[in-house]
């Protein structure tokens, strides 16, 4: 994994916004994985979900790095850069347990 990107430095402790997709959640959509940006702490779905919230939301906002949120996984990435970053022990801890919306199709 790459070590730095020109916008590593931007990482900041952030706080999960939804205890899951905050869009699919709402919506009552399904989802594959979830990435949180941090940037702000918004959680979305990674881009194997049907609604890719998670890159809709770096659109939208301009935020650069998500992590790996669901486990935590210990890596991020950077849209921008288009690099992995290891994130070590810089975490975001989930505020409680994730309700599962996995496709059942799989």
């Amino acid at each position: 994994m790459a070590d730095e990107c020109v916008h590593a430095a931007g990482i900041r402790d952030v706080t999960p916004s939804a205890l899951g997709c905050e869009e699919c959640l709402k919506s009552g959509s399904i989802w594959m994985h979830l990435r949180i940006c941090r940037t702000c702490g918004h959680v979305g779905c990674c881009d194997d979900s049907p609604h890719r919230h998670a890159t809709k939301h770096f659109h939208e906002t301009g935020h650069p790095i998500i992590e790996g949120y669901d486990p935590p996984e210990g890596w991020g990435w950077c849209y921008i850069d288009e690099v992995v970053l290891d994130l070590g022990d810089r975490v975001t801890q989930q505020n409680g347990p994730i309700p599962r919306h996995i496709d059942d199709r799989d």
